[in-house]
């Protein structure tokens, strides 16, 4: 489909940062764990279970603590069965006083990779591909490693680096990324470059965003076209996603908030809204709507887009770190996280890019959905509209009457910023 309409000119900005993109997508994991599996104090019932419709005035009330947190703005949707609710709060434009809005387009990062593997896998389904081949079968010349299958791609147990870690090494580094153009081939050798975390499908798997940049090559090798073509065609128009994209320019569309950071203090608050995606590509470019992630998630789980094989592939989950020398476990499957919750096992992912970050989970039969995004990462006093924020989706997947920001120990979070921290600014937090 064709880019929605640039938002007018700005200052050039191009290519963000995926360092931050990631790590600051996969501290959501830890806040949502925090957020589920502490059981409130007063909690009578061994288990909660999913909320049978939608409370929308206890949903707009847990969206708002998050910008009492500190937090701009959020903006959120769910759906359950025919029942749809939306909302925003806060700000877009902390300068021009700007409110956000629900229907707001949102970079949604590491998201992206479901929608790689769901292409992948109607790729396998079609014969075409095959999850347990080598790379080296599709890609010949690739990948230094020739034990590496397109599985250990898909649920991140290839152990190649992740070319994150090469990008961020500084302050600088990152504004210099606004005007960075990169290739593909570029970023899987610079993930080469890191060197490997272990031996290819050894346990746990780590991390990597380098792992879909192969993928993305491998389904344009396949697909005869560009990943980014195919994925549009098979996966988005097919779902039904009229706002959702591969981004061509560094511009986002109308409407959109601006996306702060401050990395962790280290300049003045920033927009980084405006960028090249280049270091995005198929591990993390594409642009949504909340509601447009929430209708793809239903369509993934209805078998509307792979059929019942396929998403049992999707849903065979490994334990993963978060990266090299962090020693948080997820489930992992193929694209997809699986988030055990007092409501049961939820599945779907979580995305960032520099100044926004994103959560949508879905039940696994697929009739309820929650997307969330906000509009600021990696900058400190924002822990509790961190935590208000995944308390808010938990919460609208769950029973929200029986979730409080109260139930999750807050030094967790305040011990883990560090540890997700670019080691350049680690040392320094680490010193302080």
């Amino acid at each position: 489909m064709p880019d929605p309409t640039p938002t007018p000119a700005r200052p050039a900005r191009t290519p963000l940062k995926r360092s931050v993109r990631r790590l600051a997508a996969l501290s959501l994991g830890t806040l949502l764990a925090m957020a589920a599996l502490v059981p409130p104090a007063n909690a009578a019932a061994p288990e909660l279970r999913a909320a049978p419709g939608l409370d929308r005035r206890e949903l707009q009330r847990t969206l708002d603590e998050v910008p009492k947190g500190g937090i701009p703005g959020a903006y959120s949707a769910v759906q359950d069965g025919h029942q749809r609710w939306r909302g925003a709060t806060g700000l877009a434009d902390l300068e021009a006083k700007r409110p956000t809005r629900p229907d707001m387009y949102h970079r949604i990062g590491s998201i992206t990779k479901t929608f790689v593997a769901t292409a992948a896998l109607q790729l396998v389904e079609r014969g075409r591909l095959q999850l347990d081949a080598p790379v080296e079968r599709y890609l010949p010349g690739l990948l230094p490693d020739r034990r590496v299958t397109v599985r250990m791609l898909l649920n991140h147990t290839s152990h190649i680096g992740d070319y994150d870690t090469a990008l961020i090494t500084s302050p600088e580094s990152l504004e210099e990324m606004r005007v960075r153009q990169y290739g593909n081939e570029e970023l899987v050798r610079l993930g080469l470059g890191v060197g490997a975390s272990g031996e290819p499908g050894q346990s746990p798997g780590s991390y990597s965003n380098t792992n879909y940049i192969v993928l993305g090559l491998v389904i344009g090798k396949v697909s005869g076209v560009p990943a980014e073509r195919y994925i549009t065609h098979h996966v988005i128009e097919r779902a039904g996603l009229e706002h959702t994209f591969f981004p061509r320019t560094s511009d986002l569309p109308n409407p959109h908030s601006n996306a702060y950071t401050s990395l962790f203090g280290s300049f003045p608050l920033r927009d980084f809204s405006t960028f090249n995606p280049s270091s995005l590509g198929t591990a993390g470019a594409v642009v949504s709507t909340m509601e447009d992630l929430n209708r793809f998630y239903r369509a993934l789980f209805t078998g509307r887009l792979i059929g019942r094989a396929q998403l049992a592939e999707m849903r065979r989950t490994v334990p993963i770190t978060l990266g090299v020398g962090s020693s948080d476990i997820m489930n992992y499957g193929l694209g997809l996280i699986a988030y055990d919750t007092p409501c049961g096992r939820l599945w779907g992912h979580e995305g960032g890019v520099v100044g926004m970050a994103t959560l949508s989970l879905s039940t696994e039969d697929g009739t309820r959905q929650a997307s969330s995004g906000i509009n600021m990462t990696w900058h400190p006093g924002t822990e509790a509209g961190e935590l208000a924020w995944a308390v808010h989706v938990l919460g609208a997947m769950c029973e929200t009457d029986r979730i409080a920001a109260s139930d999750a120990p807050r030094p967790l979070i305040d011990a883990g910023t560090p540890r997700e921290a670019p080691a350049f600014i680690r040392g320094r937090l680490l010193r302080s």
